[in-house]
Formats: C-alpha cells, sequence, structure tokens
C-alpha cells in the first residue's frame, strides 16, 4: 500500500507540474493576443475593458464602442470634461464613470444593442427629472438613440449633478 501511495502522489506531482507549465504558456499566449486584438465587445455592444482609474481607459472604452456610439460616447466625454473641468474618470464594471475628488461618481455610461444608456446617480434630484428608473431610489438614466442626443438639457443634467454628493460605490 505504501508504494501505491509514492507513487500517486509522484503522479500527482508532476501533473500539477504540467498544469502548471500550460497555464504559463496559456497566460504567454493570452498577453501576446491582447496586445493585437481588438476590444472584446459583451453583450449589446458593451465594450470589454480593463478596470482602470484616468482618461485612457475611459479613450479606449469610447473608441470600443460599435458603430455611431462611439460618435456619442466622444460628444458626451466632451461635454462633461467642458462642463465639469477637473472631472474624475475610470471604468468600472465595463463602463465608463465620471466624478468629482472627494464627492463621489456622479454619472456613468454603457452599451447597449441599440442605445447608449446614461445614468445619473443622484438622478431623482435633478430638474427635470430623467426618464428612467428602476429600484434604486436615487439613480436616474436616458436611453439614447442614434441622432436623439439633446447636449443642452444633458449639459444641464451634468452640471447638476456634479454638484451634487456623488455615489462612493467603490
Amino acid at each position: 500500500m505504501a508504494g501505491k501511495r509514492s507513487r500517486k502522489s509522484i503522479k500527482a506531482r508532476e501533473r500539477g507540474a504540467g498544469e502548471k507549465g500550460v497555464a504559463k504558456a496559456g497566460a504567454k499566449r493570452a498577453v501576446a493576443k491582447e496586445a493585437d486584438a481588438k476590444p472584446v465587445l459583451l453583450s449589446g455592444g458593451n465594450p470589454q475593458i480593463a478596470k482602470a482609474d484616468g482618461d485612457t481607459p475611459v479613450q479606449a472604452y469610447i473608441a470600443a464602442m460599435p458603430e455611431w456610439k462611439s460618435d456619442l460616447g466622444r460628444r458626451l466625454d466632451e461635454l462633461i470634461v467642458r462642463t465639469v473641468p477637473g472631472v474624475r474618470k475610470a471604468v468600472r464594471w465595463n463602463s465608463p464613470f465620471y466624478g468629482i475628488e472627494d464627492q463621489g461618481w456622479f454619472l456613468s455610461f454603457h452599451v447597449f444593442t441599440r442605445y447608449v444608456k446614461v445614468t445619473f446617480f443622484q438622478g431623482a434630484a435633478l430638474r427635470p427629472v430623467p426618464p428612467g428608473s428602476g429600484k434604486d431610489k436615487d439613480s436616474r438614466w436616458i436611453d439614447i438613440y442614434e441622432d436623439e442626443f439633446d447636449t443642452e438639457q444633458m449639459a444641464r443634467w451634468i452640471r447638476q449633478a456634479a454638484d451634487m454628493p456623488g455615489w462612493r460605490g467603490f
């Protein structure tokens, strides 16, 4: 019986070493592919962008947005930056987030098949209140379809949202 145990443990160690070698080789291939690959689009065409802080990941997200949505993403980003100087940016949960340092996040957007959803985390306090609502009593959103972007109303909402305490979820 002792002989069987030692053979089993040797085989288990060999199998473990083999799996580690395969895992390392797979990781190297994945890194190489990631550098050359186009962005991955998730359900509804939402870009898969790694969690990170700053303008660079937000711009990568916007560049990866499909079709007309990329232009809309650029317009939203430019409007937010122009309306809220010094705005803080990040990508979380495959969505760009915008906030004020030490105040929290006030806005995020997310790509869906036919529209882009712009969520205001304290949207119930905005005037007029954005039309979309759900289980969260504070958040409100607007779904923007192709050629339906009201720049003036969006700027008013952004200005109001940036002046309120934001969401501090992460």
